[in-house]
């Protein structure tokens, strides 16, 4: 699959600037590494966008993450390689990115779970790593992005 044309964010360098001020500070929010690690490839799973997931792929073992959560990963839920935190996390991430699919995208129940696990600071680091990570996937699938060679990693 060739590229429909250069990423958006590689043609206008101020929406990669705003991207990883974005990612900046949702490293400043607190959150586990792994943490933040499992919700991008779970989004990316959930979107489909071959190139995020690949780009996180490398990132594994410079954060840690074991291969039984990253293999569990689609089955979450039921596997008992997670804990609650991260999957009141993961839970959330499913939510945020298939908002269409729920009246109530994120009932209150899932809110507390979240809030539970985490502080003001980490859930606000949440949900904007869940967004910034959804509109990634969003650009990225729109133009086909080269996943064996995406533009932020050449």
């Amino acid at each position: 699959m060739s590229n429909r044309m250069k990423n958006p964010a590689e043609v206008i360098p101020q929406a990669f600037k705003g991207i990883g001020n974005l990612l900046a500070a949702v490293a400043e929010g607190g959150l586990p590494e792994t943490t933040t690690e499992l919700v991008a490839i779970r989004v990316s799973q959930l979107n489909g966008c071959a190139a995020c997931l690949q780009g996180h792929a490398v990132r594994l073992a410079e954060v840690g993450l074991p291969i039984e959560k990253v293999v569990g990963l689609a089955a979450f839920r039921e596997s008992p390689f997670f804990d609650e935190a991260e999957k009141a996390a993961l839970s959330l991430a499913d939510a945020l990115t298939r908002l269409a699919d729920s009246e109530d995208a994120v009932p209150d129940e899932l809110w507390r779970e979240v809030t539970k696990h985490y502080d003001e600071k980490q859930t606000a680091a949440l949900v904007l790593c869940i967004a910034t990570h959804n509109l990634f996937n969003r650009v990225n699938v729109t133009v086909r992005e080269d996943a064996e060679r995406p533009f932020w990693m050449r």
